[in-house]
């Protein structure tokens, strides 16, 4: 249970992280006020009703105000200033850092197990009192 928490609540964090981090772009695309096109990221297509832009006498282009067409573009900036800093600490902080984590995990011994070969053979079986039968006793 807490396994499967833990693991949704990284999941969900980690989709929030992209979502806060990437831009978004929804261009939509208007013919005589209805709704035509609707693109995610990319440029709508129009409907081919556009007005030809017209010239002038110098070479500028002019748009006719009398289109049927609109576009609305909707632009969501991401966030810019996510920077993963990986110098931060001086060699005198990493020195520290490396010594306390050497110290902390040898202080419970040096994690050596040796491996021990009897644990497969089952115990002898005691038949008489051995100690009993040569009269040794501790005192």
């Amino acid at each position: 249970m807490k396994k499967g928490l833990f693991n949704i609540l990284s999941v969900t964090m980690a989709i929030l992280l992209l979502a806060s981090t990437i831009s978004w772009k929804v261009e939509k695309h208007y013919c005589l006020g209805h709704l035509m096109d609707i693109a995610l990221f990319t440029s709508s297509q129009d409907c081919g009703m556009n007005m030809v832009s017209q010239s002038d006498g110098n070479g500028e282009h002019v748009e006719d105000s009398n289109s049927c067409c609109d576009d609305e573009i909707i632009i969501t900036e991401g966030q810019d200033d996510l920077v993963f800093h990986d110098n931060d600490f001086d060699l005198a902080q990493q020195f520290f850092v490396v010594a306390y984590a050497y110290s902390y995990f040898n202080l419970f011994g040096n994690g050596f197990e040796l491996e021990r070969s009897f644990d497969n053979y089952p115990p002898t079986i005691i038949v008489k009192d051995i100690h009993v039968l040569d009269e040794v006793y501790l005192i």
